[in-house]
């Protein structure tokens, strides 16, 4: 069974709150069908630890604007994986991204195609 489309909104916010900050290489995952913790995974790339910071604050701010709260926020010195229960966001440097490829890791889920990633591309 695919993401919730309520999950898929609040996705969509959370992608479109990263683009606000300048994160880059957005992937979106589909994990329902493989882990009963999540439905999706969200991953983003900061260009510098600052940027990373900027973007989870900015993705806190805005679901928090649509009644989401996290139920933990975990940090390292170059990553920040935020977790909505249905949704986890993570947030890492370039060099960690390479390192820990969480979007090959998840290679066989099926990707989400994001309207605001779209959106970015179209406009850029």
């Amino acid at each position: 069974m695919p993401a919730s489309k309520e999950v898929i909104a609040s996705t969509e916010i959370a992608a479109h709150a990263i683009l606000e900050k300048l994160g880059i290489d957005l992937v979106a995952i589909d994990m329902s069908d493989q882990l009963v913790l999540c439905e999706v995974f969200l991953i983003a790339t900061g260009q510098n630890i600052p940027q990373v910071e900027a973007i989870a604050d900015e993705v806190e701010r805005k679901l928090s604007e649509v009644g989401e709260k996290p139920f933990r926020r975990e940090n390292g010195l170059e990553w920040i994986l935020i977790d909505y229960s249905d949704l986890v966001v993570h947030i890492q440097s370039q060099e960690l991204r390479n390192y820990y490829m969480l979007d090959r890791l998840w290679n066989d889920c099926p990707k989400i195609n994001l309207d605001s990633v779209r959106q970015a591309h179209s406009h850029a």
